[in-house]
């Protein structure tokens, strides 16, 4: 069963009679257990729901649906799955206490991997799963591999009862789904052999695995599991090297660079970041996989819509990983508006100093670098940092932390989107 919580009014679902509080149980006889079963099972031109309504009563509901027409309507959100590892190396075993529940859920749903793009370690799916997802074609999804090798893994995942990751994704390919994969690396235990065997492994499913990150363990200073070694340069630099020997192989065999390297490893290992043609499509961005060169692009393709900004001084907070970047995007963002932009790197007091992100700043951390900065006319925080309910994630209001500082505050992912203006609207005061 799923639940309505919305209904779009003049849709479909209006139109025969479903509200909000709807229990639909089934599509032509089929149960329905969550939004994957609603969406496929009523892709159809014409179907049989049955459902209770809120007071009670059962219903039945023939439907038509004439080109691909939407429903209408919004579902209950499923009850996530929760992961049943524990990872070293997990985000989540480094979060302090006392922060809103949420955050502490460590979700591990092969559904989320597919409507959303999450990683999912595939460990907790049954065979009434795997069926499911090669029913339904779900496809691509996103794969948090770490390791092939099945002992390899059962460390990494700290979790001995961890399936045979390979078996799991050579059964999903036979059956034409397709991934995007990513190796968190830790020193010491999925680098060296077990890095090449895990490319090797990946490299033989051919086209079914699209992409492979490879991403440096990252640790807070809350990280109580954590036993490993750090990511330093030098250990940064052996991976980019298997990351470039890879790069070649596939771009010679396949056309694509097939295994990338994330942004934090080339600051790391101190190497250039690539160009926008390396990256293709981004398909990896939300991993911090060109999200840098991203960034690039769209100041660089925003620059002449920006308004002249002479004599403004715009403060730009940003995470300390980001300050050697920073300055060839702010002398470009000064001479298209004539504004002085200052740089503001900001350490993570949540998190501790080895948390350098800028999208992992919270409230605090916005107070304490722009309180005391009454020479600034405007100040720029990255959006990241801010959720849907615009909280950050100590749970400081947006709106609070701006009222309380001396100078207008915006949210920003890429200047240009704080920096234009809308209509005739100035977003920066008159000086």
């Amino acid at each position: 069963m799923v639940r309505v919580t919305l209904v779009e009014p003049g849709s479909i679902a209006d139109s025969v009679g479903i509200v909000p509080g709807t229990e639909l149980l089934t599509v032509n006889e089929r149960p329905l257990e969550d939004f994957l079963d609603w969406e496929f099972l009523t892709a159809e031109e014409s179907f049989v729901v049955s459902a209770r309504l809120p007071d009670g009563t059962a219903v039945e509901y023939d439907i038509e649906r004439v080109d691909g027409e939407p429903m209408g309507v919004e579902l209950a959100p499923p009850t996530v799955r929760r992961c049943a590892n524990r990872c070293e190396f997990c985000f989540i075993e480094g979060l302090p206490k006392g922060l809103r529940k949420g955050l502490y859920i460590r979700d591990d749903d092969y559904r989320l991997s597919f409507a959303y793009g999450n990683f999912a370690t595939l460990s907790n799916v049954k065979e009434r799963d795997i069926a499911r997802i090669l029913e339904y074609r779900l496809s691509p999804l996103y794969v948090s591999v770490h390791a092939t090798p099945w002992e390899a893994r059962k460390v990494l995942l700290n979790n001995p009862r961890v399936p045979n990751i390979v078996e799991q994704l050579t059964r999903l390919a036979e059956g034409g789904i397709q991934f995007h994969c990513q190796m968190v690396v830790v020193p010491g235990l999925n680098d060296g052999d077990v890095l090449e065997q895990s490319l090797t492994d990946l490299w033989n499913l051919g086209d079914a695995v699209m992409s492979v990150a490879l991403v440096p363990v990252g640790v807070t200073q809350f990280s109580h599991l954590y036993t490993g070694q750090p990511m330093d340069a030098a250990n940064a630099g052996r991976l980019l090297n298997a990351v470039h020997r890879w790069e070649e192989r596939a771009l010679d065999d396949r056309g694509d660079r097939w295994v990338y390297g994330s942004d934090e490893l080339y600051l790391l290992a101190g190497e250039p970041l690539p160009d926008e043609e390396h990256y293709g499509d981004f398909s990896q961005i939300e991993n911090g996989v060109g999200a840098v060169t991203s960034l690039r692009a769209r100041v660089r393709d925003g620059l002449s819509q920006l308004p002249r900004l002479d004599g403004r001084r715009i403060g730009v907070v940003t995470g300390t990983s980001m300050v050697p970047l920073m300055p060839e995007l702010i002398d470009q963002l000064t001479e298209a508006t004539g504004a002085q932009f200052v740089l503001i790197p900001t350490e993570n007091s949540l998190f501790g100093p080895t948390t350098t992100t800028a999208g992992l700043l919270v409230g605090a951390d916005i107070r304490r670098a722009l309180a005391d900065r009454a020479d600034l006319d405007l100040a720029l925080i990255p959006a990241e940092c801010i959720n849907d309910n615009g909280l950050f994630l100590d749970e400081e209001s947006f709106i609070a932390v701006r009222e309380s500082l001396p100078m207008p505050v915006y949210p920003s992912y890429d200047f240009i989107d704080a920096l234009v203006p809308e209509g005739d609207a100035a977003v920066v005061p008159a000086a």
